[in-house]
């Protein structure tokens, strides 16, 4: 089934509601003299705001941003989305908001670069009547919706596939840990963080543990060259990586310390380069969050937002709570991460179209065995 298709039966009930706002004859949106806003109209189309934090990391230019687009196509055609990439810049996503708030923008799209911070950006919509769904991250400030993964079951997966790696390489109990975490100003990290712990705490020591700025693979790398010595580079049973991009600095700096079989190493994000790196045997293994249902999720919230409607989920992706960083409960969905290693590749990146074999298979990693399998 094409993904076309497949949208337009996840979503039905959202476009017919939709469908059923237009044909009352919804204008479009303007600011009333309470500050509330009129709903927009999808047959006339209005302006959706995507703001997305970072580039360092390949998903948002190469997966949410086209998913996201895709996605408010199929739901409202004669739609605009207006797009801006903070690049890890707090004050730039600030003044990229104001920005699109001074334009008109009918729904703000928000993946923050800084959750706290950008409770700002989300005051300033409200006050504006202008709806905030938050993205892959929880802006404080009151948005009206959010939708990202449960970031806490992903360090839980990043946790145990940990120990399962460790064991299966019989590391386990050999020597310490070292974990290093993402960006101390994401509230993803700390629910990775927390969620690692929880599996880790009492099941292996951890000799190491560094919370990573900016997520930053450079900054990743020297943190691994400090745990290396102190600990000692072959003293070390198992790593810990927030995500991929930070993965690849950890691994740089195993390789310049000369240890040429890499303990068990965590990742997320699924990027072409961490796949790479399993089928290598240099990165154990990565979580996928299937980043089209994040995105399709997200258009649905935001044209249900902006026409006066209010999301109800699917029974695919159903709707729950979340609680932000300042105590407020906001509607959301959560999705399912799921743990890729070597033996799982082709039953989940790749027969979701996430990467084709051809993609993975460069002449670098031609004599993988996933390679060799796959004929590539």
């Amino acid at each position: 089934m094409s993904n076309r298709n497949t949208f337009v039966r996840r979503f039905a009930a959202g476009i017919a509601a939709v469908a059923a706002l237009a044909a009352a004859g919804c204008g479009a949106t303007t600011t009333g003299g309470d500050g509330e806003q009129e709903a927009a109209s999808v047959e006339e189309g209005f302006t959706i705001g995507l703001l997305l934090p970072e580039s360092k990391t390949a998903r948002y230019e190469k997966f949410d941003r086209p998913y996201f687009e895709e996605a408010v196509a199929e739901l409202c055609p004669n739609c605009e989305v207006s797009y801006q990439n903070a690049d890890q810049d707090v004050s730039k996503q600030q003044s990229q908001a104001e920005a699109m708030l001074t334009e008109g923008v009918d729904v703000l799209v928000l993946d923050a670069v800084d959750a706290e911070a950008a409770g700002s950006i989300v005051q300033q919509a409200k006050g504006q009547g202008v709806p905030v769904v938050a993205y892959d991250r929880l802006a404080q400030g009151g948005v009206d919706y959010y939708v990202s993964f449960d970031n806490k079951t992903v360090g839980r997966v990043q946790g145990e596939a940990l120990i399962e790696g460790m064991e299966k390489a019989g590391t386990a109990g050999d020597g310490p840990i070292v974990m290093i975490n993402g960006s101390p100003t994401d509230p993803n990290a700390a629910d990775f963080k927390a969620g690692a712990h929880e599996i880790l705490d009492g099941q292996v020591e951890i000799g190491a543990e560094y919370d990573t700025a900016d997520w930053s693979p450079d900054k990743a790398q020297q943190q691994m060259e400090q745990a290396i010595t102190s600990i000692g580079a072959d003293n070390i049973s198992g790593v810990y990586s927030a995500n991929d991009g930070m993965a690849a600095g950890i691994i740089a700096a195993l390789k310049s310390a000369g240890v040429d079989e890499m303990p068990p190493i965590t990742g997320q994000d699924a990027e072409l380069a961490g796949i790479q790196r399993i089928i290598s045997g240099d990165q154990y293994m990565t979580v996928y969050k299937a980043i089209r249902p994040e995105a399709e999720v997200a258009a649905a919230m935001a044209v249900a937002a902006a026409t006066g409607e209010e999301y109800q989920g699917t029974d695919e992706h159903p709707l729950t709570e979340a609680t932000d960083g300042a105590g407020e409960t906001v509607p959301a969905v959560l999705l399912e991460p799921i743990a890729v290693t070597a033996e799982n590749i082709e039953d989940t990146v790749i027969s979701d179209g996430f990467y084709t074999v051809e993609e993975i298979c460069t002449d670098e990693y031609a004599d993988t065995d996933l390679c060799k399998g796959a004929g590539a």
